[in-house]
């Protein structure tokens, strides 16, 4: 049998095992057989043929084992990835559990808030019901405030019609008195005229004898004149009853003024407690604690609060009036504001004491005579 040349049997070798067994199955079944010259060279172009495409087949085989080769190094690469992404996937399953419980938590604790939240706009609409009925009653108060102002107003004009009212009754108290003085001046007159008539009568008697018809006429005058008298006395009595009836409806009379000054005077003072606070700090003086009436030592006391000045406190000692003036009636207020002071002394001590008169019209002759005094005079109009 011929031998397969060197440079073939390489090019075999380097071929795939299968692919080998058939080419030499192929080679000795050719050397078996006869064949012809162009047989032969059919078969060596085969041949030929056969052998580019071995060669090929062999680069494309080492290409092949080249790239199996990457491949595994990419395969044992992934697998390392691989087992990489495991572990990253169990630590992300361990950090997954965890924000597992904390998503948990904060759902219940999300739940709470929500809850507060609920109960915060529960909240709010309260408050908002609660400012609406505010609004309301402040509303209402200022209502209230501007129907005060009108009552006080009608109030200063009753009480004006009133004093027209005394005045006019006192003009007719004089007018009754010298009524009444002309009256006695009457009386006196007619005791006078009696005297006179009972001499006329005396001598009458004494001329009774010469003049019967004269002492007729004497006796029917003296019945006219006691008529007359009789007359004039009962005229009297109705005039003291009259007096006595205006007497007792001036007295009424002072005692509804009496009373309309009292509450005009509360209403004053009301209005005084509410505004005083912010007059006072003009003065150096801001109020520890509101200013209150308050009985001390059996007297009452107007206003009374405690206050800072420079730092200090002080006790201050009010009263009110309606008219400051120089009467002598209404001159009382510093000696009555005095006996006060010396109450609140006599309970506190020896402290230092801030006097205060409140009022809605003050003479200057009072406002010297306070400012002498230490003082303080606050005027309704003021505030």
């Amino acid at each position: 049998m011929q031998a397969i040349p060197i440079d073939l049997y390489e090019e075999l070798e380097g071929l795939d095992p299968r692919i080998k067994s058939v080419f030499l199955k192929l080679f000795e079944y050719l050397i078996k057989e006869r064949v012809t010259k162009d047989d032969f060279q059919r078969l060596t172009e085969k041949v030929e043929k056969l052998t580019d495409i071995v060669a090929e087949l062999a680069e494309a085989q080492k290409r092949t084992e080249e790239e199996l080769k990457a491949l595994s190094k990419t395969v044992a690469e992934l697998v390392e990835a691989q087992k990489k992404t495991d572990e990253e996937l169990k630590k992300q399953s361990n950090t997954m559990a965890e924000l597992s419980k904390t998503v948990s938590e904060l759902s219940k604790t999300v739940a709470e808030l929500v809850e507060a939240q609920k109960r915060t706009d529960q909240r709010v609409a309260e408050l908002a019901e609660a400012q609406k009925r505010t609004d309301q009653k402040v509303a209402e108060l200022a209502e209230a405030q501007k129907k005060t102002e009108e009552e006080l107003k009608a109030l200063s004009k009753t009480v004006a019609e009133l004093a027209e009212a005394q005045r006019r009754t006192e003009q007719k108290v004089a007018e009754l008195a010298e009524a009444q003085k002309r009256t006695d001046q009457r009386l006196a007159e007619l005791a006078e005229a009696q005297k006179r008539t009972d001499q006329r009568v005396a001598e009458l008697a004494e001329a009774q004898k010469r003049t019967d018809q004269r002492l007729a006429e004497l006796a029917e005058a003296q019945k006219r004149t006691d008529q007359r008298l009789a007359e004039l006395a009962e005229a009297q009595r109705r005039t003291e009853e009259e007096v006595r009836t205006l007497a007792q409806e001036l007295k009424r009379t002072r005692q509804d003024l009496g009373g309309l000054s009292l509450s005009f005077s509360y209403a004053f003072e009301n209005e005084a407690y509410r505004m005083l606070p912010q007059v006072l700090k003009k003065y150096g003086l801001e109020l520890e604690a509101k200013l209150i009436r308050k009985e001390i030592a059996g007297e009452e006391i107007n206003f009374f609060a405690t206050a800072k000045r420079d730092g200090e406190t002080v006790y201050i000692v009010g009263e009110t009036k309606l008219r400051l003036d120089d009467t002598k009636k209404r001159d009382d207020v510093f000696k009555q504001l005095e006996k006060k002071i010396s109450a609140v002394k006599k309970v506190y001590g020896d402290v230092q004491i801030v006097p205060l008169i409140v009022t809605h019209f003050a003479k200057e002759s009072m406002l010297k005579k306070a400012k002498e005094r230490g003082i303080i005079v606050v005027q309704s109009y003021e505030w």
